[in-house]
């Protein structure tokens, strides 16, 4: 049972927190080694629950679903009090922890809560509306990164178009693995401008480009051909390039800022 727990916090996915963390550590011209690298731990954790939470609730959708029989709660019975105790604790656990790390930073991870409920909770279940895409890993993926600049000294220790940025790229991400090709490729275009606009205006520098840029940009290509073809291969390449390889390497340029 407590294996089948364990696999459904999805730890392999603490990449998407390692690389928020990393670009805002990018911006900070000072950081406290020891908060921030015990921020970064809580929010894994927190996001190890509401991981496990979603698992929980999409049971029976992720049943029929080829790419996610493999889900631990499918393929191992637990009982549901079982799972909600496990999910409970964890959530306790990790606000507290925040709390007593920065009351700021702990409001950021309990909007991180809110959020995933409204998207995976009835009676709204964002996941099943329209709306979906706008609440997922867009507004995740900004929550992370805000979670991170806090604990560097201030939410704004990262320029605001860098945040619109970092939705727009967890909202296309979103989109190709949902398999949403236009709505993609407009978000990709957009992405692209702003982009172009925050180097040109000095908000983001070539080097950051290069290390939290383009990177994660190469190890999603296999998750946009898989639109096209070889589906499940090309998810799982681009599962291994982002959240195996690319997390590893984060994690050094991570104790490379830290300790420099």
């Amino acid at each position: 049972m407590l294996s089948t727990l364990l696999r459904s916090t999805r730890m392999s996915w603490c990449a998407k927190n390692i690389h928020m963390y990393l670009l805002a550590l990018t911006y900070a011209s000072d950081a406290d080694p020891i908060r921030f690298i015990s921020g970064l731990f809580t929010v894994t954790l927190l996001w190890g629950a509401l991981y496990s939470l979603n698992d929980f609730t999409d049971i029976e959708t992720d049943r029929n679903d080829r790419m996610k029989r493999g889900r631990p709660f499918i393929e191992n019975h637990v009982e549901p009090r079982e799972v909600l105790l496990f999910i409970g604790v964890l959530l306790v656990v990790s606000t507290a922890a925040a709390y007593i790390i920065h009351p700021v930073f702990c409001l950021i991870l309990l909007l991180m809560v809110l959020n995933q409920f409204i998207y995976t909770l009835p009676p709204l279940r964002l996941k099943d509306t329209p709306l979906a895409p706008l609440a997922s890993t867009a507004t995740n993926t900004v929550l992370r990164l805000a979670s991170a600049a806090v604990l560097l000294g201030g939410i704004l220790v990262v320029p605001v178009p860098v945040y619109v940025l970092m939705y727009l790229a967890g909202m296309g991400t979103y989109l190709m693995y949902k398999e949403r090709k236009a709505p993609t490729t407009l978000v990709s275009v957009l992405f692209c401008v702003l982009l172009a606009w925050s180097y040109t205006g000095g908000y983001i520098s070539m080097l950051q480009i290069l290390l939290v840029i383009v990177p994660p940009f190469i190890a999603t290509v296999p998750l946009y051909l898989s639109n096209f073809t070889e589906r499940e291969r090309m998810v799982e390449v681009a599962d291994l390039l982002y959240h195996r390889v690319l997390v590893a390497f984060y994690l050094v340029c991570i104790v490379v800022l830290l300790v420099a």
